[in-house]
């Protein structure tokens, strides 16, 4: 009796290591199919908007995670769309996401990044840490996250001849879709603003951005026809603050939109706090113009009745007028 209680129990714990033994080979040949599944489809979108005129390489893909993640990496990434005459280049790419979360994707990518248009504006930048996430859904993207470390930002323009140069010790971006609109909200902190061989343009500043693209969300994963193009593209600043701290603010707001080549036009409003501040910080980085500031300053002071102040701006392809008469800059195509 003893002997065949002692063969029954052996009998089942054979049986149970093989079950488990199964499901593990069941569950590896699972992983590895899925992502040899993956790998070919990512290959295969890739080269989907091709006969669109957009082609996007993945160096050396490769998927990676075994056994509870499963993630792609690439050695490099890039993308051309010929048709609007914009091509970027960036560095590794890593991503990784739980089996049982596959909806929720965590990813980091490596500088430089490089983005040139075919209206003359080069931006690059590089950064010490680029992270973020995302959550997918049935058709798409539905919202993402990114966070940066220290960056530093060049933006130039054969258009103008003029390079700014933009670095940040921290920023944030959210991307949301919203029916068919995207909202996005950005922060930088502890920015710095320079123009190529020049003073410092503005004192260290907190800028925020809070705006809505319509008729775009699918540009937060690609779905989106024009790609990462602005041209025809129409929406509403929400916000766009920058903060020099001890209350001096700038902030604008109101609808605007971007023609077939890229000139921006819009009604916006402009709402300056403590326009004496920005007089002297303005001043200090460009004492040749300080009379011309004050004359501006006080001009500011007796429209809005004290040290803050309102004005409409009108934008019309680019050309900036104040109050809708008074020309005071022009913005190059994007």
């Amino acid at each position: 009796m003893a002997a065949s209680s002692r063969s029954g129990v052996t009998r089942k714990l054979w049986l149970l290591a093989v079950g488990v033994v199964l499901v593990i080979a069941l569950y590896t040949a699972g992983w590895f199919y899925a992502a040899s599944t993956l790998h070919e489809r990512t290959l295969a979108q890739l080269g989907s908007h091709e006969r669109d005129g957009i082609s996007a390489q993945c160096g050396d893909a490769d998927y990676r995670g075994y056994p509870f993640r499963i993630g792609l990496f690439c050695s490099k990434v890039a993308v051309d769309d010929r048709v609007n005459g914009i091509s970027a280049t960036f560095g590794a790419l890593r991503s990784a996401a739980q089996v049982y979360d596959p909806g929720h994707i965590v990813w980091e990518l490596d500088s430089p990044v490089e983005i040139r248009t075919g209206h003359g504006l080069t931006v690059s930048s590089a950064w010490e840490n680029f992270q973020s996430s995302l959550i997918t859904k049935l058709k798409g993207v539905e919202r993402t996250s990114v966070v940066i470390e220290n960056s530093k930002t060049s933006v130039a323009s054969s258009a103008t001849g003029e390079t700014f140069d933009i670095s940040a010790d921290h920023t944030e971006i959210h991307l949301r879709q919203n029916g068919s609109d995207l909202d996005a909200a950005m922060v930088l902190e502890g920015t710095d603003m320079t123009m190529r061989d020049m003073p410092r343009l503005l004192p260290r500043l907190t800028a925020n951005v809070d705006v809505t693209l319509a008729g775009r969300a699918g540009m937060i994963d690609g779905s989106d026809p024009n790609g990462l193009v602005l041209y025809g593209t129409r929406g509403e600043m929400r916000s766009l603050s920058a903060d020099l701290g001890e209350g001096r603010l700038i902030t604008v707001s109101g609808p605007f939109s971007f023609d077939e080549r890229g000139y921006l036009s819009g009604k916006l409003k402009l709402r300056i706090e403590q326009i004496d501040a920005w007089r002297n910080s303005l001043g200090e980085a460009f004492p040749d113009i300080a009379p011309m500031l004050e004359t501006v300053a006080q001009m500011l002071s007796a429209l809005g009745g004290g040290s803050n102040a309102s004005i409409d701006l009108t934008i019309n392809r680019g050309k900036v007028l104040a109050g809708g008469f008074i020309p005071i800059g022009e913005i190059p195509p994007i």
